[in-house]
């Protein structure tokens, strides 16, 4: 149980009712009430703040169909946990239900499994125990910006995560309750979402079936002790904790069993990294074999200055920021204010399990006046530490370099 943070089951499921009022619904924004904007350190970097988005706050537009929005990264200094309304968008498909009813919503439970279980949002808040998670979800082309030689693709900051309290059911419980059958491999999960064009391949991602069931793995229907925003995929998504957000389909609507190797395009051809220590491979490379991505790696950040801030000469100035452990917790975090020379080790911040975002903060006292080259890097439960180079792949994936800024001491 997460301390603060204590929903009953009724007031959850009335929440949900009340959040559709019979329908929850969005429309396309006008993009022209976006009132200013801002350049991110990268080509071509320059994106509207925009809060023309239901239920959304400011959010950096990277693109409007499929909506690409990003967390501005001053959030992250608020708080562990991102707020929803800022919480980062990412869908794949541009058709997107205009209005979903969460009265009559269901989830259908389906393929090689002993019968067939079709599931609301009472049965799954009734019927089921609940869970809660705290867990990063991030896009794996989180900071694809900074990519050299640039790739093809969604073109985020360091923007495209955030951290929330997911509650919902275990996937485990809703598999038991169909029966899967022996010798299913896998499990495949569908969204409400669609293609353009029916010749557009369906978003679907696919578990191994040990992975559904090993108690983790849950459908969610609240974040932040409230309903899924639209955007971030009311009422129902799949959170798939220490992995990055491509297997968190959102509007989950079906789920099923299968009995041979997923081959569809979403797990086939895209989402595939190089299977190379750091997913790594010279730009232009060829003839390596990819795998499927999976699991987060650790990061950390300087959230509370930014690149040329000014600090003031023979006064210690704070740093604080966050860290996660990708697939781990996080068991130490480092500073260095000379570019990497020496590193101190900061203070962690509470615990609120190993998927969670965690604060950190250190100090440093700049003796003269200059520049001075900050760097974080986090080490995870693991042992796995952040690289002090870049990687570079053809997909723009699993950036997680040591992070660096330059402030002025004057």
């Amino acid at each position: 149980m997460i301390d603060g943070y204590n929903i009953r089951r009724r007031q959850l499921l009335q929440s949900l009712m009340a959040a559709s009022a019979g329908c929850l619904t969005w429309g396309l924004p006008d993009l022209a009430r976006a009132a200013n904007a801002i350049t991110l350190p990268f080509e071509n970097g320059l994106r509207e703040l925009t809060t023309a988005f239901p239920q959304k706050g400011e959010m950096l537009l990277v693109r409007s169909r499929p909506p690409l929005l990003e967390t501005p990264f001053s959030v992250f200094d608020q708080g562990v946990f991102t707020p929803n309304n800022q919480f980062f968008v990412r869908w794949h498909l541009a058709s997107i239900p205009t209005s979903i009813d969460a009265r009559s919503f269901r989830v259908r439970v389906h393929g090689a499994v002993q019968h067939e279980v079709v599931l609301g949002l009472a049965e799954l808040s009734r019927e089921f125990e609940r869970v809660e998670v705290a867990a990063v979800n991030q896009c794996a082309g989180n900071s694809r910006g900074f990519f050299k030689p640039r790739v093809a693709g969604g073109e985020w900051g360091n923007g495209a995560m955030g951290n929330a309290r997911w509650t919902g059911v275990r996937l485990k419980d809703i598999l038991d309750r169909a029966g899967v059958k022996a010798g299913a491999v896998q499990v495949r999960f569908n969204g409400a979402d669609a293609g353009a064009i029916p010749a557009t391949p369906d978003f679907v991602k696919t578990l191994s079936v040990d992975r559904a069931r090993d108690g983790e793995v849950m459908v969610a229907f609240a974040m932040n002790g409230k309903p899924l925003p639209f955007l971030n995929g009311f009422p129902l998504r799949l959170v798939v904790p220490g992995w990055y957000s491509t297997y968190w389909v959102k509007m989950l609507n079906d789920i099923e069993v299968i009995d041979t190797p997923d081959t569809n395009f979403w797990m086939a051809k895209a989402y595939q990294i190089p299977d190379t220590p750091n997913a790594n491979v010279s730009p232009g490379q060829s003839g390596v074999k990819t795998v499927a991505i999976t699991r987060m790696v650790p990061r950390s950040f300087i959230t509370n200055l930014s690149d040329g801030s000014v600090v003031d000469v023979g006064r210690p100035q704070p740093v604080r920021g966050i860290a996660f452990g990708g697939d781990a917790g996080v068991r130490e975090v480092h500073l260095s204010a000379d570019n990497g020379m020496t590193w101190t080790p900061a203070k962690l911040g509470p615990d609120y399990g190993k998927y969670s975002f965690r604060r950190w903060e250190a100090s440093f006292l700049p003796r003269q006046a200059g520049q001075f080259v900050l760097k974080v890097k986090a080490v995870n439960d693991n042992g796995v530490q952040q690289p002090d180079k870049p990687n570079w792949n053809p997909g723009g994936y699993m950036r997680n370099v040591i992070e660096s800024m330059t402030v002025v001491a004057a």
